[in-house]
């Protein structure tokens, strides 16, 4: 959700939680580009009037970038013409302030069944500079094809199913290998350091595969 306005986007962030969704909030144009850019998100709810870049901005170029992702335009100006030139854009589908709560959630759900958002992983992940292809089951990193083993692939997966959650070691353990008798939580934390070894810029500061301290890892897109 890219919205300036604190009250109203800690509302609607909470009525979506509470239907199971999880809500990203950035607060102005630049920071919601960002945010939309990476490629992990189901669905972007734009307000036009954004500090710093405004919201026909950042539609324009977030099409550029990612011409699949649903957005929903959720603004204070009723004019036609504005309408007409957000879906021109690119844009999906748009709600005009106020609104009634009911109908900016029956148009989330309706947006992520079109789209199919809601009813399985995407096939094509990006996290910065990497590229997961899960159904060929091929990463790149700039562009470029990574070997990766079998198992290590499999461990990248499950953390990018868990979409952002900590997963235990155990957990891992069980969706990667099984009940394998002679798989320990080493294991793990070796293929870990095997993935930050092929996949980030500085093995030794992991951008996105994050240590969860006694617990486990994450995947931070």
């Amino acid at each position: 959700m890219i919205e300036d306005n604190p009250d109203l986007a800690y509302g609607l962030r909470n009525n979506l939680e509470i239907e199971g969704h999880e809500v990203t909030v950035a607060g102005n144009g630049p920071d919601g580009l960002d945010l939309a850019s990476r490629g992990n998100m189901d669905l972007v709810i734009l307000d036009l009037m954004l500090p710093g870049l405004d919201g026909f901005r950042v539609l324009r170029t977030l099409r550029e970038r990612d011409r699949e992702t649903p957005v929903l335009i959720l603004t204070a100006r009723g004019e036609e013409a504005d309408k007409v030139r957000g879906l021109k854009l690119g844009a999906d589908d748009y709600v005009t302030k106020p609104f009634g709560v009911l109908e900016l959630l029956a148009r989330v759900e309706a947006q992520l069944r079109r789209r199919g958002a809601a009813s399985g992983p995407k096939e094509v992940i990006r996290l910065g500079d990497i590229e997961v292809d899960r159904r060929a089951r091929i990463v790149r990193r700039g562009g470029r094809p990574v070997s990766l083993a079998p198992k290590e692939l499999d461990l990248l997966l499950a953390l990018l199913d868990s979409a952002g959650a900590a997963v235990s070691r155990m957990t891992l353990m069980n969706q990667v290998w099984g009940y394998q008798a002679d798989v320990l939580s080493r294991t793990v934390d070796s293929h870990i350091a095997e993935l930050r070894r092929k996949l980030e810029h500085d093995p030794g500061r992991p951008r996105h595969l994050i240590t969860v301290r006694k617990f486990g890892y994450r995947l931070e897109p």
